[in-house]
């Protein structure tokens, strides 16, 4: 078969790959991570899923393939936009269900604290900006962990969209995101290192690389910086096996390292052109529940396992909490997320639309200066 670079369908198999790793994770939250499983199913992972847990405790990787989706999308979606339209379609994309997300997990928190306490209002007000990682205030839920990470990429590529976003310029960008990110870790600069976010800039690299091999076909530097990024990705991926030893002895170095390539090698079939002939419509749909489904699924999903554990099988109630989080996902994107994009696109083109045309009135001419011996207080008689 003949890939076929920068074809203009609809990458589905993206769509595909956005609700599997949504599923991967709430794999690991379910049957993986160790405190998680243990305070929602009443066991720790070997006992309550002495199987499964083998393949969930790695499923913190389906993270890193959102990363490199993101890397993907984002490059791909901002050719030609402005700054503004950039940062418009940012906030559209992000808070619509995320505002929703953090008022529904702290009601459900707030009802039945068995898993985790709610925020207090205050911090919930924060989450609610999305910059609470800022000031190391608490994530209402804590996978909006990796939101923050999102944000930091979009403020590191808003520059380039910025100066105006070309292969030469995102070339650049993509190795000297990578080589200043590597440079930041020993640097003592506190601020440096959380910006430029060393062990992720990796994975959004390749995902921007791997978009400019798909639209505009594979040369030496696009191969050096998807290598480069691939490299990094292995280093960063052992120093977390590493980290999360601490509370799972169990994982191993060498099945991260073999999940990460797997990634790069089906991110690179998407942009070769390999899965071009995959068009299921239903893929579409599932993409679109992938951003919902994560925003919900841990502490949602741990408190109904927690208060049906001893009415229904595992094997049973497992897929069930699956299935309800979908459900959830679709109503919240259905009923909340698409209504106030729609609202929200409009009133924000409305300022722009304002802000542009305040731009091009002329300044007001400046006031004469005062003389010094002019009163400035009400004289008293």
């Amino acid at each position: 078969m003949t890939p076929k670079i920068g074809s203009a369908r609809r990458l589905a198999a993206l769509d595909g790959l956005r609700i599997l790793a949504a599923l991967v994770v709430a794999l690991y939250h379910y049957t993986g991570y160790p405190t998680g499983v243990r305070q929602s199913w009443g066991a720790p992972p070997e006992t309550a899923w002495p199987l499964l847990h083998h393949l969930g405790r790695y499923g913190w990787l389906g993270v890193e393939l959102f990363f490199v989706i993101s890397g993907f999308v984002i490059c791909m979606s901002s050719w030609g936009r402005t700054p503004g339209a950039f940062f418009r379609s940012r906030v559209t994309r992000l808070f619509p269900a995320y505002w929703p997300a953090v008022l529904i997990t702290t009601a459900v928190l707030t009802l039945w604290p068995v898993v985790r306490a709610p925020r207090h209002w205050h911090e919930v007000a924060l989450n609610l900006t999305m910059m609470q990682k800022a000031v190391d205030v608490q994530h209402v839920d804590a996978v909006y962990w990796s939101l923050w990470r999102e944000a930091l990429f979009y403020l590191l590529f808003a520059v380039v969209v910025w100066r105006g976003l070309t292969l030469r310029r995102a070339v650049i960008f993509g190795y000297g995101w990578l080589v200043a990110s590597m440079l930041s870790v020993k640097s003592g600069v506190h601020l440096l290192s959380t910006v430029l976010q060393p062990d992720c800039a990796p994975f959004f690299v390749a995902g921007i690389a791997l978009y400019l091999i798909h639209r505009f076909g594979p040369d030496l530097l696009l191969w050096g910086l998807l290598g480069a990024s691939f490299l990094l990705a292995q280093y960063w991926t052992v120093q977390q096996v590493g980290d999360k030893r601490e509370v799972d002895p169990g994982l191993s170095t060498a099945v991260g390292a073999v999940v990460v390539t797997g990634i790069f090698a089906v991110m690179l079939a998407i942009a070769l052109g390999y899965t071009a002939r995959i068009q299921w419509r239903w893929l579409t749909t599932a993409g679109l529940l992938t951003y919902p489904f994560y925003l919900l699924h841990e502490y949602l999903g741990w408190t109904m396992i927690y208060g049906l554990r001893d009415l229904l099988p595992r094997p049973v109630l497992l897929p069930l909490v699956v299935g309800a989080m979908l459900l959830a996902a679709y109503l919240l994107h259905r009923v909340v997320e698409k209504p106030l994009a729609r609202i929200l696109k409009k009133h924000l083109d409305a300022a722009a639309t304002t802000i542009n045309r305040g731009d091009r009135y002329a300044a007001p001419a400046p006031v004469a200066a005062l003389e010094a011996d002019t009163v400035l207080l009400p004289t008293v008689k």
